[in-house]
């Protein structure tokens, strides 16, 4: 069962924001984008309230980089479908499973972003989960 609402055209949607943002971290760093977005979603709460669907989370201004680049509009493949029917499911890994946020900086990742504690480190991409003060929804189970 989904963890949150999707139609096909959302599924299509989140597999191209998968591959624009994280197409050289593998499949497993694609599931990762598609978990923070999730969250985001499922989180409502710090910079995402009010972000209840897939395209809000996607388009939501100053997001995601990738939905400004060509390569986003570009059609999704069925690997990246896949993987965001997973996500939409709920399929979570470390250390994206109950992150917010992730960037890919020039050198080390710093401690916080955006106020928030490192979780992890990806290939080239730190993962940011919030607290459980500033975001209890991201803990809940599902």
């Amino acid at each position: 069962m989904a963890v949150v609402k999707a139609r096909e055209e959302d599924i299509d949607l989140l597999a191209r924001l998968l591959r624009a943002e994280a197409e050289g971290e593998g499949e497993q760093g694609m599931l990762m984008v598609g978990n923070v977005g999730i969250n985001r979603i499922r989180g409502n709460c710090s910079d995402f309230t009010g972000i209840r669907t897939i395209p809000q989370m996607i388009y939501q201004p100053h997001a995601f980089e990738a939905v400004q680049k060509g390569y986003f509009y570009q059609r999704a493949r069925e690997v990246e479908k896949r993987l965001a029917r997973r996500a939409v499911q709920g399929e979570r890994v470390w250390p994206s499973k109950f992150s917010l946020w992730y960037f890919r900086p020039p050198g080390e990742c710093p401690p916080t972003w955006y106020n928030q504690p490192f979780a992890g480190k990806y290939k080239l991409h730190c993962f940011y989960e919030p607290t459980g003060e500033e975001c209890s929804n991201i803990y809940n189970t599902f």
